[in-house]
C-alpha cells in the first residue's frame, strides 16, 4: 500500500484554506487509499519568535480539529512531531547531506528572512535548515507521497534530492517521495488580498476564515471580500482574482466547477451570499465535533499517544538504518 505523510504547522489557528486545500482530502481520500500519517509539526513552529504556551495551545487545537474533520485513528496515524524523536535524529544526518547553497535557494527562506531583516529581527538558523527537518519528517517513514500546496512543492523536491544523494553515497536507505496536489481549491486566497494565500499567521484576520469562527463572523468576512472592477461574474484568475477566489471556494464547498458557477450569477452580492452560506454549512459539523472533542481532552491525548507509538515503530528502523549507513557506531 502507498504510504503518505503530511503535516500542519501550529503557527496560527487553522483556516478554510487549510481545510479545503489539505485536510478535507486527507479525510475523504488519503486515509482510505493509503497508509497515511498526519502530524502536527510543532518543531517547525520554533523557527520564528513564538510564545511557548501559544504553540502548545495551537498544537492541541490543530490535533483536535484534524480529528473533528474526520481523520479516523483506526484508518490513519495522527500524532505530534515532537513526540517522535526520530524526526530530530534524522534531521541532523540530512543536514550533513544537504548544502548551504540549496537551502539558501529555498523561496520561503528568501521571503521570510527578508521580512525578518526588514522588521529588525534576527534570522534564526532553523529558518534556513527547516526544509531539512521537513525532509526528515517524510523520509523517516519511507513515504511514497506527500500531499502539499503549491508553495511547498520546492521542499518536496529538496527531499527527493536528499534521498537520492544519501542513497547513492551510503547505500539504499530511503524511498524517494513525490508531491501530490488536489485538483480544486489547492490554494485558497485571502479575502481582502486575493493575490496572497489565506495563511494562518497573517497579521490581520479580516480576510481569513478560521475553522472555529462562528457563523456570523464567517458571513461578515465573506460579504466584505474584495472583488474586482466591472460587474460581470467571470472566472478569470488574472483579470478578476477576487471573484475567482470566491468561485473556487464555492465550487470546493459544493464539489462544483468554478467556470460553470460563474454563469449562474449576475451580481457579486449574490455570489458572496451563496459562498458565505456554503462555507457556514461546510464548517458547522466540524465546529460541533470540535466542541465535543475539546470537552474530552483525555481522548485526544490518548489518540496522540497511540499515534506517536505507531509512528515511532515505523520510523525507528529507518533512522537506525540511516545511522548505520552514514558510518555511526551502533549503541551497545
Amino acid at each position: 500500500m502507498t504510504r503518505i505523510f503530511s503535516g500542519i504547522k501550529p503557527t496560527g489557528h487553522l483556516t478554510l484554506g487549510n481545510y479545503l486545500g489539505a485536510v478535507r482530502r486527507w479525510v475523504d481520500v488519503d486515509q482510505h487509499q493509503a497508509e497515511a500519517l498526519f502530524s502536527v509539526v510543532d518543531l517547525h513552529a520554533l523557527t520564528v519568535e513564538h510564545d511557548p504556551a501559544r504553540v502548545r495551545r495551537l498544537s492541541r487545537q490543530a490535533a483536535t480539529l484534524m480529528l473533528a474533520a474526520g481523520l479516523d485513528p483506526a484508518l490513519c496515524t495522527v500524532f505530534v512531531q515532537s513526540h517522535v524523536d526520530e524526526h530530530a535524529r534524522l534531521s541532523y544526518l540530512l543536514e550533513c547531506t544537504a548544502t548551504d547553497g540549496e537551502l539558501r535557494r529555498m523561496i520561503q527562506y528568501k521571503e521570510k528572512s527578508a521580512r525578518a531583516r526588514a522588521s529588525g529581527e534576527s534570522v534564526r538558523l532553523s529558518l534556513l535548515s527547516y526544509p531539512v527537518l521537513m525532509a526528515a519528517d517524510i523520509l523517516a517513514y519511507r513515504a511514497d507521497e506527500v500531499p502539499v500546496g503549491e508553495d511547498q512543492t520546492q521542499h518536496v523536491e529538496l527531499t527527493r534530492d536528499l534521498a537520492v544523494r544519501f542513497n547513492q553515497r551510503y547505500g539504499h536507505t530511503f524511498a524517494v517521495p513525490r508531491a501530490t496536489r488536489p485538483a480544486v481549491a489547492a490554494r485558497v486566497m485571502d479575502l481582502q488580498d486575493p493575490m496572497s494565500k489565506m495563511g494562518k499567521s497573517h497579521e490581520s484576520g479580516a480576510g481569513i476564515v478560521y475553522l472555529l469562527d462562528d457563523a456570523d463572523v464567517v458571513r461578515k468576512k465573506i460579504m466584505r471580500a474584495v472583488t474586482d472592477s466591472g460587474r460581470e461574474v467571470e472566472y478569470d484568475r488574472e483579470a478578476k482574482p477576487g471573484v475567482a477566489n470566491l468561485l473556487e471556494i464555492l465550487s470546493a464547498c459544493e464539489n462544483g466547477n468554478p467556470d460553470e458557477l460563474a454563469g449562474v450569477y449576475d451580481s457579486y452580492g449574490a455570489l458572496k451570499k451563496d459562498t458565505a452560506e456554503a462555507v457556514v454549512e461546510l464548517l458547522r459539523p466540524l465546529r460541533e465535533r470540535h466542541a465535543a472533542l475539546a470537552a474530552d481532552p483525555g481522548h485526544v491525548d490518548g489518540v496522540l499517544r497511540e499515534g506517536a507509538e505507531r509512528a515511532r515503530a515505523m520510523a525507528r528502523p529507518v533512522v537506525d538504518a540511516a545511522y548505520r549507513a552514514i558510518g555511526l557506531l551502533p549503541a551497545g
